[in-house]
């Protein structure tokens, strides 16, 4: 238990407090028999400032909120939850991730995990940047199983109007999971209509907005994650100016 809780407590801030710290208080009572208040203490004892403790932070937010996209359809299904752990294991290694998804089973069990407080919290703690990644990764969860269903959009749009996301920044990451005749121009937050330098004014604002250095701050592991976004706005861009012939 030890371990576990160096882990929490090293890699956490704002998390251990407020409606999460709640959440999570419930969730390590059900993982580790005997769990008091005195463990939450010690965890504050090993919590730090640096860029693994925003790192962490972010590490449940993305836990706590995938749960609640895992089971916005009614079921569970098995090719979300191992797009989550492989996804997991991919940023944060082996030993962390497994860390990570006792609790994130938890999570997904409860249902008294209130989405509204959450993302609230959420919010007041994370810059936009991140908040986008959040949402980002949300929408990958929902498309790893093939397509993302209606109660999955709804679900999502709803946190991230909770987030504070705005509808053209929410339906510019939705596009980058749909292949559409519009979404290049989705993605860019554009219409169709849009003169050439309209187009070259969206792609320089849209770089800038996901650019991976916002991310810096989280760590190498969501740095890489942020490319993706990156990447989904040169290609939307490419094929844009193919089809202009630019």
């Amino acid at each position: 238990m030890g371990n576990f809780i160096k882990w929490l407590g090293a890699g956490l801030g704002f998390t251990l407090g407020g409606p999460i710290g709640s959440v999570l208080g419930y969730a390590i009572g059900n993982l580790i028999e005997g769990f008091t208040r005195g463990d939450v203490e010690r965890a504050r004892k090993y919590r730090n400032t640096s860029r693994t403790n925003q790192s962490g932070d972010f590490e449940i937010s993305l836990l706590l909120l995938s749960s609640v996209v895992i089971k916005a359809d009614g079921k569970t299904n098995e090719r979300e939850l191992a797009y989550v752990r492989n996804h997991f294991k991919k940023m944060y290694g082996e030993e962390r991730a497994n860390n990570a998804f006792k609790l994130f089973k938890i999570f997904i069990k409860n249902n008294k995990v209130s989405t509204r407080q959450i993302s609230n919290q959420i919010r007041q703690n994370l810059t936009h940047a991140s908040r986008l990644q959040l949402l980002h990764f949300l929408f990958g969860i929902a498309k790893s199983d093939g397509m993302v269903n209606e109660a999955e959009v709804n679900t999502i749009k709803t946190i991230a109007g909770y987030l504070y996301i705005n509808q053209y920044d929410f339906e510019s990451i939705k596009a980058m999971f749909y292949d559409s005749s519009d979404s290049a121009y989705r993605i860019l937050e554009i219409e169709k209509s849009a003169t050439n330098n309209e187009l070259k004014k969206a792609y320089r604002k849209m770089v800038k907005k996901y650019h991976p250095d916002k991310l810096q701050h989280l760590g190498t592991e969501h740095v890489k994650g942020a490319e993706e976004k990156f990447k989904q706005v040169q290609k939307a861009y490419e094929q844009i100016q193919k089809e202009r012939g630019l």
